[in-house]
């Protein structure tokens, strides 16, 4: 079976990333490429490194028929998605990449993003998109909130940990380096390569990132007990990546064991040599996670480290894992890429 496919806000980094990765699926169908600022062009003059495929032409949202669509992703700004997805039909299967249905709570998401939630409604049947935990709760789901990306790092890292008890929970410290695709692909001055390029810097500091919404409401749950953890992103010179580094309190090999035993039937997660660190580099342009355990020189801490590509895993590669569960296909169809390095 074909499942016919739409990408809304095809023109941005994660919609030509979804692109790349159906573009691999045995069984998906894109049907519509929905970009309202670049209607009436062609995908190959937005991104012509997809000139080589058979695409349909960008159209403005109010052109697409979606009694002919199976899935829809939604590749646009939060605020703007969650007003899209609420006048689509009710009962189409939808995918969303942005920030807008993650948070469960509609105060806590005003509090995060600074305005009222538009899609109450929507936002109260939302499955939160982390696969390897919800994928019980996705395969029955009509909308998938896709993680951020920060959000989905830190998650592999410490989830497990705070699940189990295994470390203390009144001193994480996650300090994360993040591609600058990462911020899209509108044009901000801070982004312009003169004023990127060798240096790199920390941003939201002092735990106002809104990423720590979700990791509020993940550790939180998963603990029974109010979680807040420290948390710091720095903006690096890179396309493509995003590197975690954790600072927790508990034995490192029960660390490493918890991480193993916890990924151990997880293809795309993998658990390093005890010791080994990971590296961006290892997993670009793909849907693996790495994850690293060492111990630190003070007695009773271990430093964990995960990485990922923020486009792929942390984005586009996490959502179609998602539309897999949704429409029955096999998880990994149209993921087992081999990274590309250098």
């Amino acid at each position: 079976m074909t499942h016919k496919i739409a990408i809304i806000g095809a023109s941005g980094y994660t919609g030509a990333e979804l692109i790349r990765l159906i573009a691999g699926h045995p069984n998906m169908e894109i049907a519509a490429l929905v970009a309202n600022s670049k209607a009436g062009q062609t995908m190959d003059s937005v991104f012509p490194h997809l000139r080589h495929l058979s695409l349909p032409p960008l159209v403005t949202l109010s052109e697409v028929d979606f009694s002919q669509i199976d899935l829809c992703f939604c590749a646009l700004p939060h605020k703007t998605s969650q007003e899209v997805i609420r006048d689509l039909p009710r009962g189409l299967k939808v995918v969303d990449l942005s920030a807008d249905f993650r948070l469960r709570d509609p105060e806590v998401y005003e509090h995060w993003y600074g305005n009222p939630h538009a899609a109450i409604d929507r936002q109260a049947e939302a499955v939160y998109g982390l696969t390897e935990f919800y994928r019980d709760d996705i395969k029955a789901a009509t909308l998938v909130a896709g993680t951020g990306c920060n959000a989905a790092t830190g998650q592999y890292i410490l989830r497990p940990l705070v699940e189990q008890g295994v470390i203390g929970l009144d001193d994480i410290v996650l300090d994360m380096k993040c591609a600058v695709s990462g911020a899209g692909r509108s044009l901000k001055e801070g982004l312009l390569h003169a004023e990127l390029s060798e240096g790199y810097n920390a941003y939201s500091v002092g735990g106002v990132h809104r990423h720590l919404g979700e990791f509020d409401q993940e550790f939180s749950k998963l603990a029974g007990r109010d979680v807040r953890i420290q948390f710091t992103p720095h903006l690096i010179p890179a396309n493509r990546g995003i590197l975690a580094t954790a600072y927790v309190s508990g034995n490192p090999q029960t660390v490493y064991d918890t991480l193993t035993q916890a990924y151990a039937s997880e293809e795309f997660i993998q658990v390093l040599p005890m010791g080994e660190t990971p590296s961006t580099h290892h997993v670009r342009g793909s849907n693996y996670v790495h994850i690293g355990v060492c111990a630190d020189r003070i007695e009773n801490r271990a430093i964990v480290i995960a990485v990922l590509d923020n486009l792929t895993k942390g984005s586009s590669g996490q959502a179609l894992q998602n539309a897999n569960l949704m429409l029955g296909e096999e998880e990994q169809t149209g993921l087992r890429l081999v990274p590309c390095f250098p």
